[in-house]
């Protein structure tokens, strides 16, 4: 015996979902009045809002959540402006972020801005068309993108921080991290000590020579300008400071390179020189790429877990598209010594792995 199936009053016998129109029609209301209830509006009188979530029962109508946040004036979308997408670094902020914001119900947009024009262009589209809700920006400081920084809009820095309008911030304690490195090469026996840093216009840079001529001061050891050389954060810009280093006559038990890509750079040209490293030359880079562990010899690094950058951006930049914190945040992480081979102690023995 076949029993009796009992559909819903006026529901749309076919597979297409209803529509706001369609819940209307069965609370006998208009389509705004259904829109009102929906966007939790407080002007619907009780037993008009309880006709319409009635319907909205019967009919299992789902409220599309694009319409409901271009009503409400936000798209629950951010964006994030970085230098490039190529390099590891900026490629594990973004991850982060993009976690962080899933978590959260928003979608991250990624984009690359190799100049200041695209940069501006851009912000000029993802901003001035409220396409997103806020920004986060890398590295706004590699060039002059930082002009083009938008006013009055949910906005987070990562990788430097604010010197002008005030602008909340996420980054690595680069001063403490470049300290943190050359202690180690001290506290090993080296007083020659050379360092290769990234572009001096980013505050990165500035911050992790500034903690290197700390612990140079701390420790009595005297500084030589011509123990520095500036990089671009390629491994060439390295394999080229080494280069520079033994033609000028400078002889250098130990470098520090501000990321592990230049440090790679001064491993392949120490090699091409066959000056050996960790006995004659010990290197220690920043950043803890995957294939640090795989150089010849594995390198010692001060490692930073970069998607949690991405996402201490993200949480600040939600609280303030949220109004849940409308002050500047500064947040500055820390990053852990990683002991491998491309260090040791001046005229002794290889170290094993530590972390």
């Amino acid at each position: 015996m076949t029993g009796n199936i009992h559909y819903p009053l006026h529901k749309n016998m076919t597979t297409s979902r209803p529509t706001i129109r369609d819940v209307a029609r069965q609370a006998g209301v208009s389509h705004q009045t259904v829109s009102r209830v929906i966007n939790g509006r407080d002007d619907v009188l009780p037993e008009t809002r309880a006709l319409v979530e009635a319907a909205i029962e019967e009919l299992g109508y789902q409220p599309s959540a694009i319409a409901r946040s271009m009503a409400r004036g936000q798209t629950h979308t951010l964006a994030c402006i970085s230098p490039n997408l190529t390099d590891y670094t900026f490629a594990s902020v973004i991850e982060g972020a993009e976690t962080e914001a899933r978590q959260h119900g928003y979608f991250l947009l990624s984009s690359s801005a190799t100049d200041p024009d695209s940069f501006r262009e851009l912000v000029d589209e993802l901003v001035g068309q409220r396409r997103v809700d806020g920004l986060i920006v890398i590295n706004p400081y590699s060039d002059q993108r930082y002009e083009y920084i938008p006013k009055n809009f949910p906005l987070v820095f990562v990788g430097a921080r604010s010197h002008g309008e005030p602008v909340s911030s996420v980054c690595l304690d680069d001063e403490k991290v470049a300290y943190e490195a050359t202690r180690h090469l001290i506290s090993l026996g080296h007083t020659s000590i050379a360092m290769v840093t990234g572009p001096m216009e980013e505050d990165c840079s500035q911050d992790r020579a500034a903690g290197y001529r700390r612990a140079l001061r701390e420790a009595g050891i005297p500084l030589d300008e011509a123990m520095i050389v500036e990089g671009d954060w390629s491994a060439t810009s390295g394999q080229e400071a080494l280069v520079s280093f033994v033609a000028q006559g400078q002889a250098p038990t130990a470098i520090f390179a501000q990321n592990d890509r230049m440090a790679m750079g001064l491993l392949r040209a120490a090699r091409d020189m066959n000056l050996d490293v960790p006995t004659k030359l010990a290197v220690i880079g920043v950043d803890d790429m995957p294939l640090s562990s795989y150089f010849d010899p594995p390198l010692t690094t001060m490692r930073q877990d970069m998607p949690r950058i991405g996402q201490e951006a993200t949480r600040i930049l939600l609280d303030l598209i949220q109004e849940k914190n409308n002050g500047v945040r500064e947040v500055k992480l820390s990053a852990q010594l990683v002991v491998r081979k491309s260090t040791t102690p001046q005229g002794g023995a290889e170290q094993e792995e530590t972390a």
